[in-house]
């Protein structure tokens, strides 16, 4: 399945409207449980007055971004992508929306030259799409101060991108693997230098069964056909309240396994 012509359908409804904008960055919060994993490491790891310098290492529609930038005015973000398009998009909305301590610019991850230069480096759903990973974490490291910290999320191996093993295809297309085991990313990071401060599953059981309710069955007929957006407030009219336990349950619980990956890794 393709998620990035659903994605551009929504960031084209939202892009020339602050509070739209807003809105969708508070919709993507409650109805993607890696976000309130995220948005909880960021919590502690920001949560200190002590202004810093944060690195959105691919940020797609910038709601991360935004998340730091509002959430904890004293730190200042640099964010990056890839894609034109998105670094624009996200340039206009930040300045709309007077938020000064953001800045955004193109970059290939595989490419980046920054060094000693951040306090936090996050990589939420990016690694998954890039072949040279390696490449990458080694960057990132560079890129951080001494005792600079890095956030990953990612699919796990067990199930990540709805792969049930190493020959299964993943349900988003745009992946260059299905995920990571734990051993894998944890030899991969300490490898480049990095110590590991903590990997924790997200999407267990019950997270697994409200991705499935709340994303997937919903991108599926978004697929087949965009007049689907019609019938999809009936749809979660009947399946949120029972979506939302089940995210929360995951939240609050320690998953034994689970479809996806929080990591924190340190450089020493």
């Amino acid at each position: 399945m393709k998620y990035d012509p659903i994605k551009k359908v929504l960031g084209d409804v939202v892009r020339e409207n602050v509070l739209l904008r807003k809105l969708f960055y508070k919709l993507l919060g409650m109805m993607f449980l890696r976000e309130w994993h995220v948005k909880r490491e960021l919590r502690s790891l920001l949560g200190e007055k002590t202004p810093k310098r944060v690195y959105d290492a691919g940020c797609g529609f910038g709601q991360y971004s935004y998340y730091c930038a509002s959430r904890f005015p004293h730190s200042t973000i640099y964010a990056v992508d890839v894609k034109d398009e998105q670094i624009e998009d996200c340039t206009k909305f930040f300045r709309k929306a007077g938020l000064s301590n953001a800045s955004f610019s193109v970059e290939d991850l595989t490419q980046i030259q920054h060094e000693n230069r951040f306090d936090l480096a996050i990589s939420v759903d990016v690694m998954e799409h890039i072949p040279d990973d390696i490449g990458v974490f080694r960057n990132l490291y560079r890129s951080l101060r001494p005792g600079g910290k890095l956030l990953v999320n990612t699919p796990s191996d067990l199930g990540g991108s709805d792969a049930q093993g190493p020959e299964d295809e993943s349900f988003i297309e745009e992946h260059a693997r299905n995920g990571y085991g734990v051993e894998e990313i944890r030899t991969k990071l300490q490898s480049v230098g990095f110590s590991i401060d903590k990997i924790r599953f997200a999407y267990g059981p019950w997270g697994s069964i409200a991705w499935r309710l709340g994303i997937k069955y919903p991108m599926l007929l978004l697929n087949v056909s965009k007049a689907f957006f019609l019938l999809l407030p009936f749809y979660y009219l009947v399946t949120l309240p029972f979506t939302l336990l089940l995210m929360y349950l995951d939240y609050v619980g320690e998953n034994k396994t689970g479809t996806g990956l929080v990591v924190v890794a340190s450089k020493k």
